[in-house]
């Protein structure tokens, strides 16, 4: 099973199969909506946000361009949507990946070291596989060169809760504080690495003479990751005997 059908099991399987939930009709205005959001995610990604004119957005998502006043107030409230877009989607993921952290066992070290590198493998799939993803990392490094309230809501849904659960989860797999300077650039660099193959994608293909990041590849990503996860638990275990 590929690293991303994988991460489709495990979002299908985390509904319950007894909950109905009603279908709701999407309305046109509900598709023109999103279909703005995306070509603005893209278009600001690929050609900044100065860059790209409401009227480009509006052809790309096959819409009026009065839509994006309409819906939007403008293109400054399509950015700060499409800032929302990214924080509910990679929201819906790292939940996914990193489950509910059991305050009830704090000793349970193994488990969290498991859930570690499950978490790292399902953020290769994503970041590294997905092509969704590579418009997503566009925009962020857009931000992050010129932080705009985009930035804000971000960081505020995604990066500061997501970075400040995963070092929850470090404390439990090593014993280190949560909040200790190392364990938090800790955390950034294992976060890091995963980036990196998304950002240096044209780079890496290159040299490693691959074509193109697909499943195979993310497999191949995804346990270098995780050897270097294992090495740095193995470091951490060793200084504390």
């Amino acid at each position: 099973m590929t690293l991303i059908n994988r991460l489709i099991k495990v979002l299908l399987m985390s509904k319950s199969p007894r909950t109905k939930i009603p279908r709701r009709e999407t309305s046109p205005a509900d598709l023109t909506r999103a279909a703005l959001v995306r070509a603005a995610l893209k278009l600001f990604g690929r050609q900044g946000f100065d860059g790209t004119s409401t009227r480009e957005i509006a052809a790309e998502a096959k819409s009026n361009i009065g839509s994006i006043a309409y819906h939007f107030g403008g293109k400054e409230g399509l950015r700060a949507a499409a800032g929302d877009y990214i924080v509910e989607t990679i929201q819906t993921v790292a939940g996914q990946a990193m489950g509910t952290l059991d305050a009830s066992a704090p000793n349970d070290a193994e488990a969290a070291r498991a859930q570690l590198f499950t978490v790292l493998e399902r953020m290769v799939a994503f970041i590294v596989a997905s092509p969704q993803a590579g418009e997503i990392v566009q925009f962020v490094l857009r931000e992050l060169s010129h932080p705009t309230a985009a930035l804000d809501r971000i960081y505020d849904g995604v990066f500061e809760p997501t970075h400040r659960r995963l070092c929850l989860i470090w404390e439990q797999a090593t014993g280190e504080a949560a909040e200790s300077e190392a364990t938090r650039l800790t955390v950034f660099t294992l976060i890091g690495q995963v980036v990196y193959f998304r950002i240096g994608r044209e780079a890496v293909m290159r040299r490693m003479g691959w074509r193109d990041i697909g499943d195979a590849e993310a497999a191949r990503i995804a346990a270098a990751v995780t050897d270097n996860l294992g090495a740095i638990l193995a470091a951490r275990k060793d200084r504390r005997l």
